[in-house]
């Protein structure tokens, strides 16, 4: 079988989903050998149902590779180093995992932390009220909005928020090298060293400081290096992932005016266009797995050794799964979908980024009813060879952004 390039997602043509070649690999090749843009070659598979049974089994389908290296040259080492978790399998992984998701998705957290994420949602709104536009939606409200909630988690004072900022944008860049990805973190792991320190000795009322009480009453407690680690990976993954996707999603929006008009007239429907979103827009780069065993895909053969690339934007589009899956519908009934990953590696901030989409997408039409694109769509570029998809900047205009106190809640 000969070897294509991977298709990449992002481009004008395909703004808001797969490139159209999917359709026709789903159909007729759905387990596809491609060359991606790190040279790595990889077994391309793209129906739901194929990347489902692979995501959930990491034990013929490993992270080891870590899930970006096909695409970000500076993503992944030989092997995952003391504390990065999302690159481990099986018990080591679940040590992490366990730790986390409390902070993160347990619903009784999430109930806590509504009110802090519309009181951000909010504020971030009233500073635009007192800008000129135009401005960049993505710069000036989805990123300060995601920065301020994952550093209130915490607790990482604002003058501080440039170091996470910096490193991510380096982290899922395509060009950056592992030097450049290494350099821009290094100031980052300095600071979070200081930062656990200080929550060892003071424990506060935040993320990090609980995870060290709840691991210290464990047969083995994280290590420093364990917790800077975890604690990067939060603020790094939380701000730029979430980010995205609320540029990218209310540029959908934007150029879907019926189902805008819709999510303004009834912001109830924000949860359901929440998960609409996640679904249509999916993570266009697809993730990396390595085979650990022979094995087989949908009746192809793959070796151990071989690597993997699911295709989330391909499945979640499958007719198998919605025979109107290419269609955006703000009010489609909840149902299965991998935009968040599947089986254990799923996201373990898929429901505080649940959150901040919903909170954004129940006000944001709803303050400022008039918002819309400063530029021609055609004007607007996309990030391209990135794990990270969306836009690389939203220029909008409106006529009044309306209080936080009119038209309801």
């Amino acid at each position: 079988m000969s070897v294509v390039p991977l298709p990449l997602a992002g481009a004008q043509q395909c703004p808001f989903g797969p490139p159209p070649d999917y359709a026709e690999l789903r159909e007729h090749e759905p387990v596809r050998r491609v060359e991606c843009p790190t040279g790595i070659e990889a077994w391309l598979v793209t129906r739901y149902a194929d990347v489902r049974a692979v995501l959930g089994d990491p034990r013929r389908f490993s992270t080891r590779p870590g899930t970006g290296s096909h695409i970000l040259a500076g993503y992944a080492a030989d092997e995952p180093g003391e504390g990065e978790f999302p690159r481990m399998d099986g018990p080591e992984h679940l040590r992490f995992r366990r730790h986390m998701a409390p902070e993160l998705s347990n619903m009784r957290r999430i109930a806590q932390l509504r009110p802090v994420v519309q009181r951000i949602v909010d504020e971030r709104l009233d500073a635009l009220a007192t800008t000129a536009p135009p401005v960049d939606l993505y710069a000036s409200f989805a990123k300060p909005v995601t920065t301020a909630v994952i550093a209130e988690l915490l607790d990482v004072p604002a003058a501080d928020h440039p170091l996470f900022q910096h490193a991510a944008e380096a982290l899922f860049a395509g060009s950056s090298s592992g030097a450049d990805v290494a350099a821009a973190m290094r100031p980052l792991f300095e600071y979070l060293h200081g930062m656990v320190a200080a929550r060892r000795a003071a424990p506060g009322d935040d993320v990090l400081s609980r995870m060290i009480v709840r691991s210290d009453e464990t047969e083995r407690p994280f290590t420093d290096t364990e917790l800077v680690r975890m604690s990067a990976g939060l603020l790094v993954a939380g701000y730029d992932t979430t980010a995205s996707m609320i540029a990218h999603g209310v540029l959908a929006l934007l150029e879907h005016p019926p189902e805008l008009a819709r999510l303004r007239a009834d912001p109830a429907l924000a949860p359901t266009a929440a998960e609409e979103l996640v679904r249509y827009l999916g993570v266009g780069g697809g993730l990396l797995r390595g085979v650990t065993e022979d094995t087989e895909i949908a009746g192809r053969p793959v070796k151990a050794g071989d690597y993997v690339v699911v295709a989330i934007q391909s499945a979640n589009r499958d007719p198998a799964l919605h025979a109107d899956g290419d269609r955006l519908d703000v009010a489609r009934p909840t149902g299965p979908h991998i935009g968040f990953g599947h089986g254990p590696h799923q996201c373990v901030g898929q429901q505080l980024a649940r959150l901040e989409l919903t909170a954004v997408l129940g006000t944001l039409p709803r303050r400022i009813p008039t918002l819309r694109l400063a530029v021609p769509f055609a004007d607007i570029r996309f990030k391209v060879a990135t794990a990270v998809l969306g836009p690389v900047a939203v220029p909008v205009t409106w006529d009044e952004i309306v209080s936080s106190g009119e038209g309801g809640a």
